[in-house]
């Protein structure tokens, strides 16, 4: 289990390899390093290689940002600005989306309708001051597909301005791959067949970049364990064997500390957790950390292997879970305006194949969509393909600023949805008409079949953002759209 320390980056270690990651001498470019000041950093999307079949497998051609996979941490203080140089190392368009955090309309990295694409070769600097403490992530908002699914993804830590009580905070940036017999990435990104259905889902599955190995942890030690999942389809239910898990916080935003229902940690595309882990297990044995979301194929992620030494407290540490709230507007519900967004589209067909979290897209046909392809789904029945590129698309809504705004949204599909809001925090309200427990905020809803969902928040961030599903597949097939603030 990696711990990431506080302190700035260095140069040298923005250069070196990840774990797991080879790099070609050629590709270690001398200027891709940490400024001066802990608020600036520089940030390259290019290629590079990872060992995504372990240490004993051939290297795999990937897409990465400083060589890393994933990308390098920015981790920044709650309320500092910070700077950060992209520079295009790849042979195509690109930006950078900071999923998650609430900033000006004009650095959330939205090529054709934030910003102008970043062209091969030259650099776009993000300035924004986070006002949340949290965890995020970023990734490219252009042929999303293909550039996310090669690898262009990293966190985005921004710190509690007091240091939270636990002996350790660790991070897993939780990634799935469709890789071919000899360990290649597999071609067919946008193929028509899974993106009616479930989305590019991978057959491997990287922990920090690697191939899971057991994570250390020691006896009495108490953890807190931020989760991303920045798969392209791959949802996830994780159990941890022999612990109890408490969720302090949903999609970077706090809640009320809560054990998951069932010992079940749901977590879509795009969605994070952070954790708070007492290591109550025996020292010197291993508990299992399990993957069961898709019926039938259930896996080992990891294991927390505990050391040998004696535990490092006897009783759990006596410091409060609760984190600090963010400065988040609260919605004004009874005087909010509503609004109603259904989701359609898809193969219906093969709803039966998914109920109960079956499997589907694992076929690996070489065709796939070119440009934005065809539209296959839809938000009340408009649909907008690629990555934002059709910004002359009129807006589906347009929300007042400064009011609260009420959004029922329907699935009336036979598939599962993350419906991620740019720009905003929203609290989940109702989930098919029950409330939703431990005052839960986020930026990325799941969607099961048939859900109906409400969420609420003031719209306080003037600007066009995009809503759409983070199964990357669905969003580049039509289910996405733009909502106005003004």
């Amino acid at each position: 289990m990696s711990v990431n320390s506080n302190c700035s980056v260095s140069r040298r270690e923005l250069l070196r390899a990840g774990t797991g990651l080879a790099v070609a001498s050629a590709m270690l470019w001398p200027r891709l390093s940490l400024a001066a000041a802990a608020s600036d950093y520089e940030i390259a999307p290019g290629p590079g290689r990872a060992f995504l079949k372990g240490e004993q497998g051939q290297s795999t051609s990937v897409w990465a940002y400083n060589t890393r996979i994933p990308g390098p941490e920015v981790r920044i203080r709650q309320g500092q600005p910070v700077r950060i140089v992209v520079e295009n190392r790849l042979e195509e368009d690109t930006t950078v989306h900071w999923h998650g955090i609430r900033l000006p309309n004009a650095m959330d990295g939205v090529p054709g309708l934030t910003q102008p694409p970043i062209k091969p070769g030259e650099r776009f600097v993000y300035k924004f001051t986070p006002p949340d403490a949290g965890t995020f992530w970023y990734h490219p908002h252009a042929n999303s597909l293909q550039q996310l699914g090669r690898g262009l993804a990293g966190a985005l830590i921004i710190e509690e301005p007091e240091p939270v009580h636990v002996d350790r905070d660790v991070l897993w940036v939780l990634a799935d791959w469709r890789l071919d017999s000899d360990g290649k990435i597999a071609p067919g990104f946008g193929n028509p067949m899974e993106a009616a259905m479930s989305g590019r889902v991978g057959n491997s599955v990287t922990l920090n970049g690697s191939v899971p190995e057991d994570q250390s942890v020691r006896a009495g030690e108490r953890v807190r364990l931020r989760l991303i999942n920045v798969s392209l389809a791959r949802i996830m239910a994780l159990r941890f064997e022999g612990h109890t898990p408490v969720i302090v916080a949903v999609d970077g935003q706090p809640c009320d500390p809560h054990e998951p229902k069932g010992g079940r940690l749901l977590l879509g595309p795009a969605m994070r957790l952070d954790l708070v882990i007492d290591m109550q297990g025996e020292s010197g044995k291993r508990y299992a950390v399990i993957d069961d979301f898709y019926d039938g194929l259930a896996y080992e992620l990891t294991n927390l292997a505990y050391a040998s030494q004696s535990p490092l407290r006897k009783n759990p540490l006596n410091a409060p879970l609760r984190l600090p709230r963010n400065p988040l507007p609260v919605p004004d519900l009874p005087n909010a305006e509503r609004h109603e967004m259904v989701l359609q589209g898809g193969m219906p067909s093969m709803r039966d194949m998914m109920g109960g979290g079956k499997m589907q897209g694992m076929s690996r046909m070489s065709g796939g969509m070119a440009g934005h392809g065809p539209a296959i789904w839809s938000i009340n029945g408009t649909s907008m393909t690629g990555d934002g590129h059709d910004a002359e698309i009129p807006p589906l809504i347009t929300l007042k600023q400064g009011r609260s705004h009420f959004i029922t949204m329907r699935n009336e599909t036979a598939w599962w949805h993350p419906m991620h809001l740019h720009g905003f925090s929203f609290r989940v309200i109702n989930r098919n008409g029950a409330p939703v427990p431990h005052n839960q905020w986020a930026d990325t809803v799941l969607l099961a079949p048939k859900d109906t969902v409400d969420i609420a928040f003031v719209a306080d961030n003037p600007g066009d953002w995009m809503l759409h599903c983070h199964v990357t597949d669905h969003q580049t097939a039509g289910l996405m759209t733009v909502i106005r603030v003004a």
